[in-house]
C-alpha cells in the first residue's frame, strides 16, 4: 500500500512542477482555384517527436478555424486537410499564447508536383460520411471497439450499451462494409480490438439497395462500418475463457476469428448460469460483456440487445453456439451467413399485489406464481448481393428457425372486495410444449438508369410460420357470495397456428433536377393469412383419457389481412437540405371465417389516406435540424373482432367486437443536433407528439358480487402523448492527460388516454419528468471516476372522482470506476443504489448494488486472470410498483444473488504484415 501511495505521489508532483504551455492557433482556409472559404476542413497539430494528435478542429463556413490546446513541446506540426485537396503543412514555434496564421490558401490534389508529409486527419467530413483516424485516439493497451467508441468526439455509449452519434442512435454495425454477427452491435464491438481497425465510418443507416440507387438513408438512426487494416486482414484471433464461482456458477465462453481478405468466418460459443445469453468473459464489460440490455416476453423468452435467446425471468441458464460466414464468390456475388443455436432453462417465483380502482368501490388480488421454462432454437440467415454491371443488383436474403419451448406454470389467486372479504380465487397447473417453424425471403432487383438519378426497384417478401403446441392444464376456482360456484377443469388442448404472408411492392424514381429533385411512383401490395386452431378436450373419467371435445373453449378461424397502397411523392436532396413527401392510399380488406361459429364470420374493408414527411437541414458539419410527420392507420387485432365470448379464464371473461374502427395515428417528431468539435461541446434536443383517433382499448365490466371481470372493446378518440428531451455534454481537457466530462439530459413526457373503468369512461394524464448528471474524470492510463445521478418524477391525475391523483418518485444514483494501477493489473467496479419510497409495505423499498472486477495480465498480455463479484453487498432486488389509469401493483421476482468467480481467458493473434503472421504481434498488446 505504501507503494501505491508512493507512486501516485509521484505522478501528483511531476503534473504540478512540469511547464505545460496553453496555445491558441488562428486562420481563414480558402482554396486557390476558386478563393472561396473552405468548410469542413480538419486542422489538427500533431507532436514532432511521435506523431501524436495533440489537439484537432472543423473550419467554420467562413473557413475561419480556432485550435486550443497544452503541450510541453516547443515545437509543433500544424496540418489543415480537406477531401480533394493537399494537406497544408507547417511547423510552428509554439512560444506564444496566441498565433495568427492569416489566410492559408489550399491546392488541388492534382497541382501538387510532390507529398513532402504524408499524414491522415483525425476527422474527415465528406457529404454523409464521418471518419475517424482510429490512430488519432488514444487508449488503454487492451481497448476494445467500444473503448475507442468513447473517446470519440460527439459519440456516446450509456451504461446498457447503446451507442449514439451526435445524439443519434447506431443501429447497425458493419465490418469492411459486411454484417457481423447478425448486426448485433454488441459482439461487434466487445470483440474487435482498436488494434487491427484503421478506420470508424459514419453514415446515415441504409439498406443495401437504399444504398445502390443513391437514396438518402434513415437519419433518425446511424451505422457504423469498420475498416480492418489491410495488413490486418489476414490471419487468425480470438479469445477463450472460463470461470468457476461460488453457489455453483460458472461461465465458459470461445471465439475464433479466420480471416482471409474477402473471406471471413467466425465462431464463437458460451455457457452461463449467471443470466448472461452465453457469451461472457469474467470481467465487466469485456469481450462479449454481459447482459446490458435484456427484454423479457410473454412466451417466457428473453431478448439481449435484440436477439433472441429464450429463457425467461428469474435465474436462466444458457448455452449459444454461433457461425458467421462472409465471402466474395467471383467478381460480383457478395455473401454473407450466420447460424445461432441458443438453449436455455429458467426459474421464477412471483409475488404480485394489485389493488383495482372502479368508480364506486375497489377490490385487491394477491398472486403467487412459478414457472420452469426450456427453450431450444435454431436461426439461420443467408444474404446475397448481386451486382452483374454498375446499373443492376440484386439482393436476396432468406432466413430460417426452428425452436422448441416447454414450460411448467402454477399460479395462485385471490382476490379481496374492499372490505378485504375473500369473493374468487384460483389456482392453476399447466404444462406447455410448443414447436415453431419459420422461414422468410427477401428479394429486391434495382436497375439505375443513366446519370440523373432515375432507378426502377421491384422487390418481394414472404413469410412462413408453422407453430403447433400441446397444452395440459389443471384448474380450480372458486366464487363465493350468494350464489357460490365451483368450476374445475382438467383439460388437454391440441393448438395450430399457421401464418402465411406474402408482400410486393413496385418502386420508381424520376428525375426533374439530376440527383437533387426526383418525384416518386411506389406501388405495394400484400396479403398475410393466418389460420388458428385450438382443439380443447376435457378429461373423461370413464375412458380415462382427453377425449370430450369442449366447444366453447376451442377456436377454428381463418384470418386475412390484404392490402393495396398506392404511393406518390416528391424528394429533394440538395448539399444541405433534404426533403421528402409521400401520399398514399390503403384500401384495405379484413376477413374472419369461424369454423366452429359461422354466425361470427367478419369481414370488412376500410379505405384510408397514408402520408409521411421528412425534413432535415445542415446549416454545418457542427450543426442540424430534422423533423419529420406520419400519418398511419392500424387495424384491430383479430382477438378484438372475434364476437365470441371467451370463457377460458372463468373469471375474466373476454368478448370481441366486431365493429371496431382501424386507429388513425399523426405522429410528428423534430430535433436539433450540434457539436462543437473544438470546444467538445454538444447539444442535442427533441420533440415528439402523436395524437390517435379510434384507439381500441379494453372495456371492462366487474361484477360487484364475485368481481367475475367481463372485458370487451371500443374506439375512443382524443388519446395523445407529448415529449421533449434534451442532452449537454461538455468535455473539459484539465491537460495533456486528465479532462473531465459533464452530461446532462432530462426528458420530459405527457399522455392523456380515454379508457374505461366498470363501464365508465375517464381520461387519465401522466406527466413525468426525467433528469439525469454525470460527471465523468478520466486521468489516462491512471483511473476513470464516473458517478451519476437521476430521479423520476411522475403525476397521475384523473377526471373521475372515484380516482385519486397520485404522485410516484423513483432515486436511481451510480458510481463506475476503473484503476489501472499498478501496471497490468485494472479493478472496475460498478456501484448503483435504487431507492423507491411508493412501494407497498413488504416490498423492499431501496438497494445498493454493487458489482467489482479485478484483473491481471500474464503471458505477455495474452492471459487475463479475473476475480469477479457480483452483488457484493447482497441487496440485489426486482421490486416495482406499477401505476395505470386503474390499478396500482407491486411485484417481486426471483433474482440472482451474490456470488464471486476466478476466471480466466487467453487471446490468440496471427494477424501480421501483409497478411503473414508474426509470433510478435499480438491481439492485444
Amino acid at each position: 500500500m505504501k507503494k501505491l501511495s508512493l507512486v501516485f505521489a509521484l505522478i501528483f508532483t511531476c503534473f504540478i512542477f512540469s511547464q505545460e504551455k496553453t496555445f491558441e492557433i488562428t486562420g481563414t482556409l480558402i482554396a486557390e482555384d476558386s478563393n472561396l472559404p473552405i468548410e469542413s476542413a480538419t486542422i489538427y497539430l500533431e507532436r514532432i517527436k511521435d506523431s501524436s494528435v495533440v489537439t484537432y478542429t472543423i473550419s467554420d463556413k467562413n473557413g475561419f478555424f480556432k485550435v486550443e490546446g497544452r503541450t510541453f513541446d516547443d515545437q509543433l506540426n500544424f496540418f489543415a486537410s480537406y477531401v480533394g485537396y493537399g494537406t497544408y503543412v507547417k511547423k510552428i514555434d509554439i512560444d506564444k499564447d496566441k498565433i495568427d496564421l492569416k489566410t492559408i490558401s489550399m491546392q488541388l490534389d492534382n497541382q501538387l508536383k510532390e507529398v513532402l508529409i504524408k499524414s491522415t486527419a483525425p476527422i474527415t467530413i465528406k457529404k454523409d460520411t464521418l471518419e475517424f483516424n482510429v490512430k488519432s485516439f488514444k487508449t488503454k493497451r487492451d481497448a476494445t471497439v467500444e473503448d475507442l467508441l468513447k473517446k470519440l468526439p460527439g459519440v456516446e455509449v450509456d451504461e446498457e450499451g447503446k451507442i449514439t452519434v451526435n445524439g443519434k442512435e447506431v443501429n447497425k454495425i458493419l465490418v469492411n462494409g459486411k454484417p457481423f454477427f447478425g448486426d448485433d452491435p454488441t459482439i461487434t464491438t466487445k470483440n474487435l480490438t482498436k488494434d487491427i481497425v484503421e478506420k470508424i465510418q459514419i453514415v446515415d443507416t441504409k439498406t443495401k439497395s437504399e444504398a445502390f440507387s443513391g437514396e438518402a438513408g434513415n437519419s433518425e438512426n446511424k451505422t457504423i462500418n469498420l475498416t480492418i487494416k489491410e495488413e490486418n486482414n489476414k490471419g487468425v484471433f480470438g479469445r477463450v475463457a472460463a470461470g468457476a464461482g461460488t453457489d455453483e456458477r460458472y461461465e465458459y465462453a470461445g471465439m475464433v476469428n479466420f480471416f482471409d481478405n474477402d473471406r471471413r468466418l467466425s465462431v464463437l460459443s458460451g455457457g452461463n448460469n449467471i443470466n448472461s445469453p452465453g457469451f461472457s468473459f469474467g470481467e465487466l464489460n469485456k469481450m462479449f460483456g454481459g447482459a446490458n440490455s435484456i427484454s423479457i416476453n410473454s412466451n417466457g423468452s428473453f431478448n439481449f440487445d435484440g436477439r433472441s435467446f429464450g429463457g425467461g425471468q428469474g435465474i436462466t441458464t444458457s448455452r449459444s453456439t454461433g457461425l458467421n460466414y462472409a465471402d466474395v464468390i467471383g467478381e460480383t456475388v457478395d455473401v454473407s451467413a450466420d447460424y445461432f443455436n441458443s438453449s436455455s432453462n429458467s426459474e421464477n417465483e412471483t409475488l404480485t399485489e394489485r389493488e383495482t380502482i372502479l368508480a364506486d368501490s375497489r377490490f385487491f388480488t394477491n398472486t403467487r406464481s412459478k414457472s420452469n421454462n426450456d427453450t431450444d432454437s435454431h436461426s439461420a440467415n443467408l444474404e446475397f448481393e448481386i451486382e452483374t454491371d454498375s446499373t443492376f443488383q440484386l439482393n436476396i436474403e432468406p432466413s430460417f428457425g426452428y425452436s422448441k419451448t416447454r414450460t411448467f406454470f402454477n399460479s395462485n389467486d385471490e382476490t379481496l372486495d374492499e372490505d378485504f372479504v375473500l369473493t374468487n380465487q384460483s389456482s392453476v397447473n399447466s404444462d406447455v410444449e410448443r414447436y415453431a417453424r419459420d422461414f422468410s425471403a427477401d428479394i429486391s432487383a434495382t436497375k439505375r438508369f443513366g446519370s440523373r438519378g432515375a432507378f426502377i426497384r421491384a422487390e418481394i417478401g414472404t413469410q412462413v410460420s408453422k407453430q403447433e403446441s400441446d397444452d395440459f392444464l389443471n384448474s380450480i376456482a372458486e366464487i363465493f357470495g350468494t350464489n357460490p360456484e365451483t368450476i374445475i377443469r382438467d383439460q388437454f388442448t391440441d393448438g395450430v397456428n399457421d401464418s402465411y404472408g406474402f408482400s410486393t411492392e413496385l418502386t420508381y424514381r424520376l428525375p426533374i433536377i439530376a440527383k437533387k429533385l426526383f418525384l416518386n411512383f411506389e406501388y405495394e401490395y400484400s396479403r398475410d393469412k393466418e389460420n388458428n386452431r385450438q382443439s380443447t378436450f376435457d378429461y373423461n373419467e370413464i375412458s380415462q383419457g382427453f377425449d370430450d371435445f369442449n366447444t366453447a373453449l376451442s377456436t377454428d378461424f381463418e384470418y386475412t389481412d390484404s392490402r393495396s397502397i398506392p404511393r406518390i411523392g416528391a424528394t429533394y436532396s440538395g448539399e444541405k437540405f433534404y426533403s421528402r413527401l409521400d401520399i398514399g392510399y390503403n384500401i384495405r380488406t379484413l376477413e374472419n371465417n369461424d369454423l366452429l361459429r359461422p354466425q361470427f364470420n367478419v369481414e370488412r374493408q376500410f379505405k384510408n389516406l397514408q402520408a409521411s414527411y421528412r425534413v432535415n437541414y445542415r446549416f454545418s458539419p457542427k450543426a442540424s435540424i430534422y423533423g419529420s410527420y406520419w400519418l398511419r392507420n392500424n387495424p384491430p387485432a383479430l382477438r378484438q373482432l372475434q364476437a365470441f365470448t371467451d370463457v377460458s379464464n372463468p373469471l375474466s371473461v373476454i368478448i370481441g367486437n366486431p365493429n371496431l374502427e382501424p386507429s388513425n395515428r399523426h405522429s410528428f417528431y423534430a430535433g436539433y443536433n450540434g457539436f462543437d468539435w473544438q470546444k467538445r461541446t454538444g447539444f442535442y434536443a427533441n420533440i415528439n407528439a402523436n395524437f390517435t383517433n379510434n384507439q381500441v382499448v379494453s372495456k371492462t365490466v366487474i361484477n360487484p358480487e364475485t368481481l367475475v371481470r367481463t372485458t370487451t372493446y371500443e374506439n375512443v378518440d382524443g388519446n395523445s402523448n407529448f415529449g421533449v428531451s434534451a442532452t449537454y455534454s461538455k468535455e473539459i481537457k484539465l491537460d495533456t492527460l486528465k479532462s473531465v466530462k459533464f452530461n446532462f439530459r432530462t426528458r420530459y413526457n405527457r399522455s392523456k388516454n380515454i379508457n374505461f373503468n366498470n363501464d365508465v369512461q375517464y381520461a387519465s394524464r401522466v406527466n413525468t419528468i426525467t433528469p439525469r448528471l454525470g460527471v465523468d474524470f478520466i486521468w489516462n492510463k491512471v483511473m476513470e471516476i464516473k458517478p451519476y445521478y437521476e430521479i423520476n418524477i411522475s403525476n397521475n391525475s384523473y377526471d373521475i372522482d372515484a380516482f385519486e391523483d397520485r404522485n410516484f418518485t423513483r432515486h436511481n444514483a451510480g458510481l463506475r470506476t476503473a484503476t489501472y494501477l499498478p501496471k497490468k493489473f485494472e479493478w472496475e467496479n460498478d456501484i448503483r443504489f435504487n431507492y423507491n419510497p411508493d412501494v407497498a409495505e413488504g416490498f423492499q423499498k431501496s438497494a445498493w448494488f454493487w458489482n467489482s472486477s479485478l484483473t491481471y495480465s500474464i503471458l505477455k498480455d495474452k492471459g487475463l486472470i479475473s476475480l469477479k463479484v457480483y452483488d457484493l453487498l447482497n441487496q440485489n432486488t426486482n421490486a416495482r410498483r406499477v401505476a395505470t389509469q386503474d390499478y396500482i401493483q407491486d411485484s417481486q421476482s426471483t433474482v440472482l444473488r451474490q456470488y464471486f468467480m476466478l476466471g480466466f481467458s487467453y487471446k490468440f493473434n496471427s494477424l501480421g504484415s501483409k497478411g503473414e503472421t508474426s509470433d510478435d504481434d499480438f491481439f492485444l498488446f
